[in-house]
This record gives structure tokens, C-alpha cells and sequence, in this order.
């Protein structure tokens, strides 16, 4: 079917465009200032990876919860709601930094105490605004472009990678500040975007729901998301949520098993197979493309110095190609099934994540070709998800669409940006324990998160160490952990390889993919917002 689409139609599409990369401005200059909050707030690397997912996971919360309503309040509340998180965050993380200015003596460690706890809330308001931004964005842009989700979607979601260029690029340009100047100044470049945003779209005209236009009603659409979608998403958000308050198992388990059986008793539906397959891949889906990004400055750290690089490069890098080829998919999309895409994107991620793993002792040259890899690979996973969504579920409306970004991205919050530091910390620590096990001695503790137990090393004993054989052993010993961690997460591509054939064979059986056309689009037409 050809649409027309008039001014208004554009100016939604590039609000929802900045809004996005907005969270991506957000999302790098937290990453790129990792080193400064380990060092500034003493914490190690799982506590950095705590503070990763405090950005986060909230994004699950507010995408599934504004979902459930966002067809009742509108998505004008939602973007305005969207733009005073950004505001709130900028505040708490001022006064994070500022809490420990001129600090010293034995009130540094309490200080450094609460200004980790500021900039831990304020992360995770952060995180609230980030998902009530694709709360909005992906059903109005499903819906204005219904002909052709999976490609317009995918054009949106250029806006990520070209928010984590954009932003990078700033952000390595004022590196006097990252490195040892005041990072209020970084973590306020969101204010552009966000600013832009919110003038663009406050006075525009937003479209009515597909769902909502093709008389779909609130029953059926929790129909399509399901038993199994409730057990998944609120049983990582209570968990999350148990985690922050201290809330025991039982507590937890008792909540998700209550909004299971109200799921179940009023929709009477497991929920659509199809999707509660794309649940379970997309949690390592996001752990493959958001959680190696989050840690990917750090991990590249050492040999992009040696080469005399910012370490910012890799991902800046990575993310031009993802904003290159998801501005073009449309000749991609109409050559390649979208299962299609999510195969030979799989094949690349496992093998350029491979290759990253080598690259601890590589040259410049070696190391951005193995991220070329990662980049194609990691590319088309997170919109072509969505548009397969939106073009096989469309009766679930916002709910399904955004809800499974909401699993990712808590999934990732929860598990994989603690996972990825924990792989860090035990395999740096068994190669401590095998290489210098005086030093190993000295400085392991035993820790522990969401998943259990594990040997680290302590910071703080860490920074007593002065025998300089010593600290070349812990040297080798991080070196070690990072790439190992890497090697280690090319798990995940492959689980996800698997699970797309099986889909692909599925559509294969039936035909072929076609995606479900929910209503007429002269009944699609004839609404609209105001």
C-alpha cells in the first residue's frame, strides 16, 4: 500500500528521531565516564556495572507500564513525562559530583558514599525517561508507517547509533573534562536533544493506535502479550525492584506469581508463541548489543592507548556503521527476509566479538576491522526484533512492541551488565591466583550479585599495592579478565543463531514471511489525534 504522509507526519518522525538519540547521549556519556566514577566513588567493577544497569533497567518499568495505559493518556503526557526525567537526572548527578568536591581525610568515604547513591538514583530516573521515550516513539512510527514497519523502524532506530556517534565524538572532543575536569559538563550534553525534542513535539498532532482504529480490544491486546509475557517482564522488574529495596524471595516471587495469575485468569492465553520465542532471545539479544557497548570503552581501553587512540573510538566507530546501514535498510529489508537479517546477523556478531577478544596485544588496524565485524553484526538485532513485533502482533499494539524492548533492556540492566563484569572479575582473579598468588591473597574478597557468588579483587586493597612486580600482575591479571569476557559473551550471538533458524524454518513451512495486516488503511486514515 503507498501512503501519503503530510508536514506533521515528518516533524513527529524526526521529534521521535532526536528523542532517540537523546537516550543515546545519555546512554555513552555514562560509558565513557566509567573510569572517572570507579575512581572518584572507589567502587569496583560489578558496583560499575550496578551503576551501568541503574541507567538501565528502570526502562523496562516505565516502557511496559506507560504502555498498558499510553493509548488512554496519549503520547504527548508521555514525551512531556520523558523530558522532566532528563531534567531530574541532570540535577542528581550535579549534586553527585559536587559532594565530593574538596573532600578529604576520613569524610571522602562517606562522601564518596552518597554521591554514588545520588548518581545512582539519578541513573535510574534516567532510565524512567529513556523507556517512556520508546514508549511513544515505536507505536506512533508503527503507526504512521504501517505499510512498512520493520524498514521505518529500523530507520528510527538509526537515531541510537547516531546519538552514541554524535555524543561520543563530543564527548572524546572534551576529554580535559572526562578525564579529570568537572563531568557535570558531559552528562549535560542530553539537555540538546532533549530540549529539541520536546519543542518539536509538544504542539504536534500524534496519530491514534493501529490497535485501537481496527476496534482490537484492551482484553485482546493483553491476549497476544500473555501469561508468559507477564511472568518475564514483571518477574525481572520485581526482581530488579527486590534488589534496590531489599525485598526478600518470597516477597518477589509472590508479586510476579500475582500479576501471572490476573494475566492469566482475564486473558486466558498463554500468549502468541511467536513472541514468547523473541522474549527469550532478546535478553541476549540486548546482553549482545547494549550490554558489550556499555563495557566496550573500558574493555578497549589498554591497546587503544598503546596505539595512542581515545578508547571512545571503538564504539563511536561501531555506531557509524549501525547509523549508516539502518538509514539504508529499506533495499536491505526488501532483498532479505527480516528472519533472514537476524541469521547472518547473528553469524557476524559471534565472529566479530571473537575477533575483539584477540585484539589485547593487535594493532589499530587489526582492532577496527574486528569491530567492523561486531558493528555489521549488531546492527539490524534490536529494530528488525521490533518490526518482526509489530508485523506479526500487531494486536498487541504498544504493549507488545515495546514491552520486549523493555525485557532487553532490564534483562541487560540486571543480568548482563553485572554478568559481564563478573566474568571480568573471576577470570582476572584466577589468572591472579595462578600467576601471583601472594598478590591474590593480599587483595581477593569474596563478592556476590544477582546470580551468586565470585572472587574479585578488592579496589581498595588494590590501591594499597605499591610493589611495582605486584601491580604488574594485577595489570596482566585485568588485561586477562577483559578479553576473556569477551570471548565468553560470543554465547550469546549463538544461542540467538539458533533460535532464528528454527523461526526461519517455521515461516519457511508456512509459505514464507508475510507480515498481518490488522485493519484497512481507510479506516487507518480517517483518525487522528489532537
Amino acid at each position: 500500500m503507498t501512503i501519503k504522509h503530510d508536514s506533521n507526519d515528518k516533524k513527529v518522525f524526526w521529534g521521535c528521531f532526536i528523542a532517540l538519540i537523546a537516550t543515546a547521549f545519555g546512554f555513552i556519556t555514562r560509558m565513557l565516564l566509567l573510569g572517572r566514577f570507579q575512581s572518584d566513588f572507589a567502587i569496583d567493577k560489578v558496583d560499575v556495572g550496578v551503576l551501568q544497569g541503574a541507567g538501565v533497567w528502570p526502562f523496562a518499568i516505565s516502557i511496559i507500564l506507560f504502555s498498558l495505559i499510553i493509548d488512554k493518556i496519549g503520547y504527548r503526557l508521555a514525551m512531556v513525562f520523558s523530558f522532566v526525567c532528563y531534567a531530574v537526572y541532570l540535577v542528581m548527578a550535579s549534586m553527585a559530583y559536587s559532594s565530593i568536591q574538596g573532600v578529604e581525610g576520613e569524610a571522602l568515604a562517606a562522601a564518596q558514599a552518597r554521591g554514588y547513591d545520588l548518581l545512582y538514583w539519578g541513573s535510574i530516573i534516567l532510565g524512567l525517561g529513556n523507556g517512556t521515550v520508546e514508549a511513544f516513539i515505536n507505536p506512533v512510527v508503527a503507526t504512521m508507517f504501517r505499510e512498512n514497519k520493520t524498514k521505518w523502524l529500523t530507520i528510527l532506530h538509526a537515531g541510537w547509533p547516531g546519538g552514541l556517534v554524535l555524543g561520543g565524538l563530543i564527548t572524546i572532543a572534551m576529554s580535559g573534562y572526562t578525564e579529570s575536569g568537572d563531568w557535570r559538563v558531559v552528562l549535560g550534553i542530553i539537555a540538546i536533544p532533549a530540549v529539541i525534542f520536546f519543542v518539536m513535539l509538544i504542539n504536534a498532532r500524534f496519530p491514534v493506535s493501529e490497535r485501537e482504529q481496527a476496534g482490537v480490544s484492551y482484553r485482546e491486546m493483553l491476549a497476544e502479550f500473555g501469561a508468559f509475557g507477564a511472568l518475564v517482564s514483571f518477574g525481572l522488574i520485581f526482581a530488579q525492584l527486590g534488589q534496590v529495596f531489599g525485598w526478600s524471595s518470597t516477597i518477589v516471587w509472590s508479586l510476579t506469581a500475582a500479576v501471572v495469575v490476573a494475566f492469566g485468569v482475564y486473558t486466558r492465553s498463554f500468549g502468541k508463541p511467536l513472541l514468547a520465542i523473541l522474549i527469550v532471545v532478546m535478553m541476549p539479544l540486548a546482553t549482545t548489543e547494549i550490554g558489550t557497548d556499555g563495557w566496550i570503552s573500558s574493555l578497549m581501553e589498554k591497546p587503544l592507548e598503546e596505539a595512542g587512540r581515545h578508547a571512545g573510538w571503538v564504539l563511536v566507530y561501531t555506531s557509524a556503521i549501525m547509523m549508516v546501514l539502518r538509514f539504508f535498510a529499506g533495499p536491505i529489508i526488501h532483498r532479505i527476509s527480516p528472519i533472514g537479517i537476524l541469521v547472518i546477523s547473528s553469524l557476524l556478531a559471534i565472529a566479530g566479538l571473537f575477533a575483539l577478544s584477540k585484539t589485547g596485544s593487535a594493532s589499530l588496524t587489526v582492532i577496527f576491522a574486528a569491530a567492523t565485524l561486531y558493528g555489521v553484526g549488531k546492527t539490524f538485532f534490536w529494530p528488525t526484533t521490533l518490526g518482526i513485533v509489530a508485523e506479526q502482533c500487531p494486536k498487541g499494539g504498544a504493549l507488545t512492541l515495546n514491552a520486549i524492548s523493555g525485557i532487553g533492556m532490564i534483562a541487560v540492566g540486571i543480568l548482563g551488565f553485572p554478568f559481564i563484569g563478573a566474568l571480568q572479575e573471576k577470570t582476572s582473579s584466577s589468572v591472579l591466583t595462578t600467576q601471583a598468588p601472594a598478590v591474590a591473597e593480599e587483595v581477593m574478597v569474596e563478592k556476590s550479585y544477582l546470580l551468586g557468588k565470585y572472587q574479585g579483587i578488592d579496589p581498595d586493597k588494590k590501591s594499597a599495592i605499591t610493589d611495582e612486580s605486584a601491580l604488574s600482575a594485577l595489570e596482566e591479571a585485568d588485561k586477562a579478565g577483559q578479553f576473556d569476557a569477551l570471548a565468553k559473551m560470543t554465547f550469546f550471538p549463538a544461542f540467538m543463531l539458533i533460535c532464528y533458524l528454527g523461526i526461519w524454518l517455521f515461516f519457511k513451512s508456512r509459505g514464507g514471511y508475510k507480515p498481518i495486516e490488522l485493519a484497512s488503511q481507510k479506516e487507518l486514515d480517517a483518525a487522528s489525534e489532537y
